[in-house]
Parts: structure tokens; C-alpha cells; sequence
């Protein structure tokens, strides 16, 4: 049987109940509870008995707080409340599925609670039930439309499920709700465009990921993510002619990045180990102070190019000593 709903002096004291137990002040929780409790009336108040269980175990009393939930849940085991609180000490013990099954009763007494939906989307990727997921993910964005991480959170859950056409689909209409600037920085903004483009690359639209990046280049605030990920599918549209200028590029910006001269070799096609070594020994003279350019022709030369003879020691501009090859020598 449900207990008897709380007066307003009562109510009033069980949402200071709630507010503490969100602010972890939880002796003035446990306080509240007691007022509550003292009462003749309410002393076997099921959502007051199970809010005092969930304080105590966040004070490190779990039996005793077991002991206190399961009692309020006898006492209304149709208060959202009494299941809720049981479902996050069930989740505590990681007790996933018996935290799901307690979400998913919660539910059945006050279906649109949006933290209880929230609580049960986290367990739900958790566990990898993404069909679940995007059900709930769904529940969420029809009670609140108007918030970004309602679509978000829902195009996430196509993805995951590998339909990536819906999720850029989703994406999209939520984009055409946005009224930006061109030239307002905006980095939540920034990052939607990013990870759009991110699902048209894994639905293997290069040529439209292109053009996406093309079109919103000046929305996107990580301007070297926006120059990786285009020589990346420059590569892959196989021009190789811009991807090696944007590969370029990018060793200007940071030369001791050994994705681009990886990329390079790429856009360049060399036929040859000379012509290999011939991208390391330009990079040797462009960037004279850099590294990496002298270590990665290890990982391909073979026999003589590698003995010691062919080796010099170069004292740095700091004093210091560094190790490479003379290019003269290949």
C-alpha cells in the first residue's frame, strides 16, 4: 500500500531533503529525515525511509541503508522515488542489470522523469544495450526538443548502432535550428560540425565530408583538426597532389609529428627507397632543428645506409648532442 501522502510542512522538509542530498550535505539530510520520521504519522514514510538509506550509504552504511530502502519500497512500491533510490544503490555495488530493472519500474509510476531516463540511458551504453539506448535517448529528446544534448544524444545512439545516415540526418535538422554567425565563435557549435563530419567519413562519404568540411571550415574553432582531416580524405579521394601540399603544410606547423611525413609519403607514391629517402632529406633541410625526420629512415633503411660509419654526432643550438644522418651519405 502507498503511504500517505506527505502534508505541506512534511513536503516542504522532504524537498530539503533532496537539496542537501544534491549539495552532499548529508548530516543535514539525515536531520531532515528524522523530523519526518518522528512524526507518528509518517514514521513508516516509504520515499522518507528510502532517501535516509541513500544518505547513509553515501556515508559508507551500506547494510544499513539496504535495510532502510528495501523497507521504503515495501511500504510504496508504486513511488518512482523508493525505485529510483534502490536502482542508484544497485548501480554503487555495480549491479547494472538490477539497476536497469529498478530504472525501468521507476518508470512505470512516472514515465517522463527526465534524471531517472537520464540515469537509465547512462547504465544502458554502459551495458552496450544500444538498442535500449536509443529508445530512451528518444524518450529524452521528444520531452526536451529544445536542448542540445537531447539530439546529440540521440544521433549518438544511430551511430553507435552503425546507421550512419540517420545519425547525419539527425545532426543536420538539429544544425538547421542553430542560428550562428560565421564569424561568432562557438566552440559547442564547432564541435557538432566536427563530429558530423566525423559520422560522413565512417559512412565512407568522402567526397561529401569534403565538402561539408569546405563549407563550415570558418565555424570549426580546431583549425588543425580541420586541416588533418582533410589531407586524410584528400588521400583517400586519391589527390594526391593537394594532399601532399596540405601534408606540407602541416610538418611547417609541427615538424616532429610522424603522421605527416607518413602522409606525405602517401601523396608522394615514391617508387624508390632513394625517392623515400628524398622526402626525409628535404624535411632535413626545411627543418634543420628537427628530429624526427632523421629517426623514422631507420624503420626502412637497410644494411650500410644504417652502419655506424654513416652516422654523425651534431652538437645542437642548446650545447646538447644529437644523432642523424649525414644526407650526403644515402
Amino acid at each position: 500500500m502507498p503511504t500517505a501522502v506527505l502534508p505541506p510542512k512534511e513536503n516542504a522538509l522532504f524537498k530539503r531533503i533532496l537539496r542537501c542530498y544534491e549539495h552532499k550535505q548529508y548530516r543535514n539530510g539525515l536531520k531532515f529525515c528524522k523530523q519526518i520520521l518522528c512524526n507518528p504519522k509518517f514514521t513508516e514514510h516509504g520515499e522518507t525511509l528510502a532517501m535516509k538509506g541513500l544518505t547513509l550509504s553515501c556515508l559508507g552504511k551500506k547494510e544499513e541503508a539496504y535495510d532502510l530502502v528495501r523497507r521504503g519500497l515495501r511500504n510504496d512500491l508504486k513511488s518512482h522515488v523508493c525505485w529510483h533510490v534502490y536502482g542508484l544503490l544497485q548501480r554503487s555495488d555495480k549491479k547494472y542489470d538490477e539497476a536497469i530493472k529498478c530504472y525501468r519500474n521507476a518508470l512505470k509510476w512516472d514515465k517522463d522523469n527526465l534524471q531517472i531516463l537520464r540515469d537509465l540511458s547512462l547504465l544502458q551504453i554502459q551495458m552496450r544495450d544500444l538498442e535500449g539506448y536509443r529508445e530512451t535517448r528518444y524518450q529524452l529528446l521528444q520531452l526536451r526538443p529544445a536542448q542540445r544534448a537531447s539530439w546529440i544524444g540521440y544521433a549518438i545512439a544511430y551511430h553507435l548502432l552503425e546507421d550512419h545516415d540517420m545519425a547525419s540526418r539527425i545532426i543536420e535538422e538539429f544544425r538547421k535550428t542553430q542560428q550562428t554567425s560565421p564569424d561568432k565563435v562557438d566552440y559547442e557549435y564547432s564541435e557538432l560540425l566536427l563530429y558530423q563530419n566525423q559520422v560522413l567519413r565512417e559512412a565512407g562519404l568522402h567526397k561529401e565530408a569534403l565538402e561539408h568540411l569546405s563549407t563550415y571550415e570558418k565555424q570549426i574553432c580546431d583549425k588543425l583538426a580541420v586541416e588533418e582531416t582533410k589531407g586524410e580524405l584528400l588521400l583517400k579521394l586519391e589527390r594526391m597532389e593537394e594532399a601532399g601540399e596540405v601534408y606540407r603544410q602541416l610538418q611547417e606547423r609541427n615538424p616532429e609529428n610522424w603522421s605527416y611525413y607518413r602522409g606525405l609519403e602517401k601523396a608522394l607514391r615514391p617508387a624508390t627507397l632513394e625517392e623515400k629517402q628524398k622526402i626525409y632529406e628535404d624535411a632535413w633541410v626545411k627543418f634543420p632543428k628537427a628530429l624526427l625526420s632523421r629517426r623514422l629512415p631507420l624503420n626502412f633503411l637497410r644494411g650500410a645506409a644504417q652502419s655506424l660509419d654513416q652516422l654523425r654526432v651534431a652538437r645542437g643550438p642548446n650545447g646538447d648532442f644529437t644523432l642523424g644522418f649525414e644526407p650526403t651519405n644515402f
